[in-house]
């Protein structure tokens, strides 16, 4: 990956090296570097707007991170993780259940982080690094499905003719597409019926009945 064309004066120090004034500025300047980013776009933002967002000098954004790249990598990798924490706390809920709750709540996360998701899925048709980055959280959530699947195919509750990685893939891209044509492009969509049109074609896909209850 190519590095900032200004580097900083040394390199920075550890996250868990800091002291507690170090991590508040090191999450203002993450907190700056997200308005940034979702102001200005990833290519035109530059160090300098993000040190003035965070109200630290110029040199001190390089205490804590390396160039844009380096703390726009952070921010992605926290982006991933807010969106992708999609297992629902209620382990007693149905098959059905369970997939409709953690797509409600893939569906929260992905609108509250709907402007940075943007800029995060633009900057990977052109970075490698990110790319590679957004396909392993997305293979980590295909991975993750595919379990799921290949359990409820075990318990006679979901198509035995399904490829479990295959189907969690295409559920997972219909998803993706589709909030991103509507929170990022701008699709109008009564915002109940799509996610409900959503959640029903996963189950139909899968052929799981809404009130299968888990054995």
């Amino acid at each position: 990956m190519a590095k900032s064309s200004v580097n900083g004066p040394s390199v920075p120090a550890p996250v868990e090296a800091l002291t507690a004034r170090g991590r508040k500025t090191r999450d203002a300047l993450l907190d700056a570097a997200r308005i940034v980013f979702e102001t200005v776009g990833f290519p035109d933002s530059r160090v300098e707007q993000i040190s003035q967002e965070a109200n630290v000098s110029y040199g001190t954004f390089y205490r804590y991170f390396e160039s844009k790249e380096d703390i726009f990598r952070e921010l992605s990798t926290r982006l991933f993780e807010d969106v992708h924490r999609r297992e629902p706390s209620d382990t007693g809920l149905s098959p059905a259940a369970r997939l409709v709750a953690s797509n409600r709540s893939y569906y929260q996360a992905y609108r509250r982080n709907a402007r940075l998701m943007a800029i995060v899925e633009q900057v990977a048709t052109f970075n490698d690094e990110f790319r590679a980055l957004r396909q392993q959280h997305r293979q980590q959530v295909v991975e993750r499905s595919s379990r799921a699947i290949a359990r409820w195919q075990a318990d006679g509750l979901v198509r035995a003719s399904l490829d479990p990685e295959f189907a969690a893939r295409a559920m997972a891209a219909m998803v993706d597409h589709t909030l991103y044509l509507w929170l990022v492009q701008g699709d109008e969509a009564d915002e109940e019926r799509l996610l409900d049109t959503l959640d029903q074609m996963c189950l139909g896909a899968l052929g799981l009945h809404p009130d299968t209850e888990r054995p």
